[in-house]
């Protein structure tokens, strides 16, 4: 028996290794190929789930930030019961839920394991080699590509830039440490290889969605490193390298002048434009949500909601949509107000994971800060990579503040029984 007994012990150790490189490979394919994804984090899960301990698992589950997810899931089952759709339409709707299921799974993993970092790190250089591929892209538009965008060779420019202003947030949060340390080196290659990502947003390939999210990261990094005094200075900083960018940039302006010029044509001519959509999906889904406040239409049922209300009109009007463009409402629809409060208390908690010091406090709040910004445009959780690079993300950097948390009050405890 206690041969078997090691025997068992070894086989969860190596395994435990094995989900830990797999999630490794999950965060370098996610850049490149939902395929490749969807792989390897089915091979995460047969590694990872013999590895797991009812209790360990409870651990995180009995927490709001941990078992909210799962209550928005268990929600999204219960939908399922009220919707006036077929069968295969609650599955597909379902289908957007399960990712929340991961996030419990990974911080158990993390917590106990210390090949976080390694992660992230895999993530960054996937980043870079597309950044490189991104480069030659826009110089020879002609090479191969699966995206229709010059200079995203990949995926689409939303989820190029989101994952460029991920890598950008990270970069210069380092370099600013290695400059605070004196080590001027380290912090000029860290601030270069930065500014490379965010050259790339800022004339190559961006989503309008991502100039959003940038001034609110800045806002988030001062408010967290300085006084009021340098909140105004970096805000200053900002307004001058936004203008220089405006300046250098036709592309940015183009971006941003879209903004007002779709809006115009839809105005006037009722024209089928990106921003006309958004704002017909999101004047039918308050409609939506009024009619079912509480509970709402049930689980994949925004398709036919959006199908029932273009009857008999026409133009952008006519459009039927699976996704409402915005996150609250992507849940609300489906499960009402009480599916978007348990959202919200998700966002909530979640923040509060990261509400400390260092480098993985910062990841964490800037995926979560991000993804609640994005989604007032898009339904990130909803969308294959937005929604994967969030529970990779929160679930990776929240395992590595609690180990950091577990190590800590075991050096005290250690401390105080000498004592």
């Amino acid at each position: 028996m206690a041969g078997l007994s090691i025997a068992e012990r070894f086989d969860r150790t190596r395994l435990a290794a094995v989900a830990d490189w797999l999630m490794v490979a999950v965060a370098v394919s996610l850049p490149w190929s939902t395929s490749a994804t969807g792989i390897l984090l089915v091979l995460w899960l047969l590694a990872l789930i013999p590895t797991l301990e009812w209790p360990e698992l409870r651990r995180e589950l009995v927490t709001l930030a941990g078992g909210l997810p799962v209550l928005l899931f268990l929600l999204g089952v219960l939908g399922m019961t009220w919707a006036d759709v077929t069968l295969l339409e609650r599955w597909e709707g379902l289908d957007s839920f399960f990712k929340l299921l991961v996030i419990p799974l990974l911080v158990t993993q993390f917590r106990r394991s210390d090949n976080g970092m390694r992660v992230f790190i895999g993530f960054l250089i996937a980043c870079a080699a597309l950044l490189m591929a991104s480069w030659a892209s826009a110089i020879w538009p002609d090479l191969p590509r699966s995206s229709q965008n010059v200079g995203v060779p990949v995926k689409s420019y939303i989820v190029q830039s989101v994952e460029f202003l991920l890598c950008l947030a990270v970069l210069l949060y380092l370099a600013i440490e290695r400059a605070r340390d004196g080590r001027w080196t380290h912090a000029v290659i860290l601030f270069f290889f930065s500014m490379t990502f965010l050259v790339d947003i800022l004339f190559v390939s961006t989503s309008r969605t991502t100039l959003v999210i940038i001034p609110v990261l800045a806002i988030l990094y001062a408010s967290r490193q300085f006084d009021w005094k340098g909140i105004v200075a970096t805000a200053g900083v900002c307004f001058v390298l936004a203008g220089a960018a405006w300046a250098a940039s036709p592309y940015l302006r183009d971006r941003v002048a879209s903004v007002f010029s779709q809006t115009e044509a839809y105005e006037t001519e009722h024209a089928v434009t990106s921003t006309g959509e958004r704002i017909v999906f999101w004047t039918k889904s308050i409609r939506f949500i009024k009619s079912a406040p509480l509970l709402g239409h049930g689980t994949g049922s925004i398709t036919a909601m959006f199908r029932k209300a273009a009857i008999g009109e026409t133009g952008v009007r006519a459009e039927v949509a699976a996704n409402p463009h915005n996150q609250t409402f992507a849940v609300a629809i489906q499960l009402g107000l009480l599916g978007a409060a348990v959202l919200w208390a998700m966002w909530v908690s979640q923040l509060a994971w990261f509400r400390g010091t260092g480098v993985v406090a910062w990841i964490g709040l800037i995926v979560v800060t991000q993804n609640i910004v994005g989604s007032l445009f898009n339904s990130f959780l909803f969308d294959f990579t937005e929604g994967w690079l969030y529970v990779l993300g929160v679930g990776v950097a929240a395992g590595m503040i609690l180990r950091q948390f577990d190590a800590a009050r075991a050096g005290a405890a250690a401390t105080v029984s000498k004592t």
